[in-house]
């Protein structure tokens, strides 16, 4: 049976960072998981989902695996896809996380994704990040040193200036148990378990295996985080927008509702969750409603605790100096009305058209419904030759 880790300290941490940096090698040494499980993941050798992969830090931690000592600290680590088109996916990642990781690789310095990955953080503002200095075995000592001043100007200014810089080989399992240290120190967020819950889906899956007895079936299972509140099993929940239904050319969204049957943290069994930590919930839903995360991006709560869903939005917007994520220095001309935008809202992302702008306010019309909350963090994301490019941030105003 797991160990039951669920009473302690638990975070959430994104590894973010430019492609074939070295982030899933890294966070394979982490936490002992190798998150790249997808069969074209495997093929092309990059993260193109959200990967997954939890570990305990124990007191006297030279080394994850050994356990030394009592253990201190719960993470739940998210390895997000560093290729340019992948960046919704990495802004969702970024929604449901306390502190993140920025991984840089020593031979190759400062890339267009390491730079639009920054700004991701700085737009869902977090603000607790440990940048990786990574395969310092590939470099001397001299362009060592020349990399890191480099990542010392790249930061200056921004969310993570006074961030941590830990050269690391995790190939060679060099300075492991420094990043350990650091994770360590990252402070617990406030968290708020006495109002509503809010669990925020960032995947669903069928866990059935082929030839599963019709009496052995789970329900779908839902994975994420719970902002929020407590859950338990038992608890009747609904997940909005939940079901997307399509008649006569027109497309509609369906609250889904249905009873907790088990929660999991980690592999841990549990009777109720709180606040931090990447959890799964076991649903009575049938499986497939949870297929290809299907659910992905949807909101849950105990049943008559969300707001309506919502087709427009008003939000409090700041944009950014200039367009990052491109070879091509571009910069970000003010907002029009008419033009559409991608929003990276909680674990989903939308597209929308402005209809309405006043000063560092707009009003848009959404293509794909949200469910709002007020101050939610959204990044801003315009088309820019053919690609999105984050541009910049904002909050919802209700």
């Amino acid at each position: 049976m797991a160990e039951d880790y669920s009473k302690l300290d638990t975070i959430n941490v994104i590894i973010a960072g430019h492609i074939d940096h070295g982030k899933t090698t890294l966070l394979q040494k982490l936490s002992g998981k190798w998150t790249d499980s997808h069969s074209e993941e495997l093929k092309r050798g990059i993260t193109i989902k959200l990967g997954y992969a939890d570990t305990v830090i124990y007191k006297d931690d030279v080394y994850n695996n050994q356990k030394k000592g009592k253990p201190i600290r719960y993470v739940s680590f998210i390895d997000a896809p560093g290729h340019e088109m992948l960046m919704a996916t990495m802004l969702s990642g970024a929604a449901i996380v306390d502190g993140a990781i920025l991984v840089i690789a020593a031979n190759e310095g400062i890339r267009p994704q390491t730079r639009e990955h920054l700004l991701a953080l700085h737009a869902k503002q977090i603000k607790n990040i440990i940048i990786i200095q990574n395969k310092i075995d590939l470099v001397t000592a001299e362009q060592a040193k020349k990399n890191y001043e480099e990542i010392k100007n790249f930061v200056k200014g921004t969310v993570a200036e006074k961030a941590p810089i830990i050269p690391v080989s995790a190939q060679q399992d060099v300075n492991i148990d420094k990043i350990f240290e650091r994770i360590v120190e990252i402070p617990l967020p406030e968290r708020d378990d006495k109002t509503n819950p809010l669990f925020l889906i960032a995947r669903s899956f069928d866990i059935n295996k082929p030839g599963t007895r019709p009496q052995e079936l789970k329900g779908a299972v839902l994975g994420g985080t719970l902002k929020k509140g407590v859950l338990k099993v038992g608890d009747e929940i609904e997940i909005k927008p939940g079901r997307t239904i399509k008649e006569a050319n027109q497309i509609r969204h369906e609250t889904i509702k249905t009873k907790i049957r088990n929660l999991f943290r980690g592999s841990a069994k549990v009777d109720e969750i709180t606040p931090g930590g990447s959890v799964s919930i076991e649903t009575e839903l049938d499986m497939s409603l949870g297929k290809t995360d299907a659910l992905s991006g949807c909101v849950a709560s105990t049943e008559g605790n969300l707001p309506e869903i919502a087709s427009k939005l008003s939000l409090k917007y700041e944009l950014f100096p200039e367009v990052f994520g491109s070879q091509i220095k571009t910069e970000v001309s003010p907002l029009k009305t008419n033009e559409m935008l991608m929003l990276s809202v909680n674990t989903t992302v939308t597209v929308g058209m402005v209809t309405k702008l006043a000063k560092n306010i707009m009003e848009i019309s959404l293509k794909i419904p949200i469910v709002p909350f007020e101050n939610n963090a959204v990044g801003i994301a315009r088309n820019v030759n053919g690609h999105w490019r984050l541009i910049g941030y904002g909050n919802i105003t209700i």
